[in-house]
């Protein structure tokens, strides 16, 4: 699935196309995703797009009377074209714009949505989120805070969307070896420098990783077809058996709340 890195490429990729374009019509081929397109998506004849936003791993395309809501599932992608370019299986949405340009929405598992924010609205998916980890509002001291007496393990708990949004597996992963916390540490034990550490090479990654492109994954493309680039940075994620970048000692994988996870039992003692 696309994380945050990724998401955050496609609402860069596709802004310079949409912002202060006029919205042609919608047109729906599969309205059947996740969940059932909304009826409102084919009513926004005429409205200007004033901006694209990203909430987690939800773009939100903002029109003067809400906003649409794009999520892209597990192999969900968008691309920007020329409106007379034929659709392909699987293009199940298009954005057609006034200007001859449209967005596609390509979902072959169809796990993706297209939903419907009003502006007197808060999307139920979007009410419970925690802060953004690249805004100020993460920080140690927040962590420290939320992760008091919990038991949960470290891993998981920087995954739930509720406490702090977007920490995907991979970059998961990733942080928790370059602060040298093992994941599966109970959330509650971590000391404040532990957290310190966390917090700083959460943003520290994840910034990274936008700036190179995203993650290289099976089912994703930036929005002008580039694959993303920050796959060959990765130091432990899908290294099972590798050596240690740090130390040399062979990578291990484990099954943590059944995601895989990726450590080095030298760097990342229990």
């Amino acid at each position: 699935m696309p994380e945050l890195p990724e998401v955050e490429v496609s609402r860069m990729g596709i802004t310079p196309h949409l912002k202060n374009q006029t919205i042609k019509e919608i047109r729906i081929r599969q309205p059947k995703l996740r969940w059932m397109i909304p009826v409102e998506l084919s009513q926004l004849s005429g409205k200007v797009i004033l901006d694209i936003e990203r909430r987690a791993k939800y773009l939100l395309v903002r029109l003067d009377s809400g906003s649409i809501i794009i999520h892209l599932g597990m192999s969900g992608s968008l691309r920007v074209l020329d409106e007379s370019v034929a659709a392909d299986n699987h293009d199940h949405v298009d954005l057609v714009l006034d200007n001859g340009k449209l967005l596609r929405y390509n979902d072959p598992r169809r796990f993706g949505a297209w939903l419907w924010q009003g502006n007197d609205q808060l999307h139920e998916l979007l009410g419970h989120l925690g802060p953004e980890p690249l805004e100020a509002d993460f920080t140690p001291e927040y962590m420290l805070e939320k992760a008091k007496n919990k038991r949960s393990v470290i891993k998981q708990f920087i995954m739930d969307n509720k406490i702090v949004v977007g920490v995907g597996n991979i970059y998961a992963n990733e942080s928790l070896f370059s602060s040298r916390i093992h994941p599966k540490t109970p959330a509650g034990k971590l000391t404040p420098e532990q957290w310190k550490a966390l917090v700083t090479e959460i943003k520290l990654i994840l910034a990274t990783a936008i700036k190179q492109g995203g993650t290289t994954l099976k089912d994703f493309n930036q929005a002008d077809g580039k694959p993303g680039y920050f796959a060959q940075e990765l130091q432990v994620y899908g290294k099972a058996g590798e050596p240690c970048p740090v130390c040399g000692t062979a990578i291990e994988q484990l099954k943590i709340g059944q995601r895989n996870s990726f450590i080095c039992p030298d760097c990342q003692p229990l």
